[in-house]
């Protein structure tokens, strides 16, 4: 009985730093939208970042592109997510001026212009990352 005692407490302690482990060994840098919503002055995107890679990133840019409804490019943009730390989620807000969230139907990454951190290759990101949306309107890599 304490034999089996024993196995099920390190079962369940291998189970309780599993997530973590995973976390650790997820090399994505994971961009999620999170929200578009209108602001004063056009349209306020909301994005969930997660920095999967060992090393932390100080400062990441991504060029995105911006269809409306018919396939058509609505417009470009680059946005300075800023720093972000290994194995952290980071949120970060763009409130785009002219915008109207309406017509934004779809984004593409198209690039990630600054990619920077020790150790870090300038490809890194793009290399990286994963995209994903909880909302109807798409977001690629």
């Amino acid at each position: 009985m304490i034999t089996t005692m024993r196995a099920l407490s390190v079962v369940m302690m291998a189970a309780a730093t599993l997530p973590g482990q995973l976390l650790a060994q997820d090399s994505r840098l994971s961009v999620e939208l999170n929200e578009v919503a209108p602001s004063e002055k056009g349209c306020k995107l909301t994005f969930v970042a997660t920095n999967g890679l060992t090393q932390s990133l100080d400062k990441a840019s991504f060029e995105f592109v911006l269809f409306d409804g018919k396939g058509l490019v609505e417009r470009m943009a680059v946005l300075d997510f800023r720093d972000l730390p290994a194995g952290k989620m980071k949120v970060r807000q763009f409130d785009l001026a002219g915008t109207k969230c309406d017509q934004v139907k779809s984004l593409l990454i198209n690039d990630a212009p600054v990619c920077t951190g020790e150790g870090v290759a300038k490809d890194a990101c793009m290399k990286a990352l994963a995209t994903g949306s909880k909302l109807p309107v798409e977001l690629k890599g």
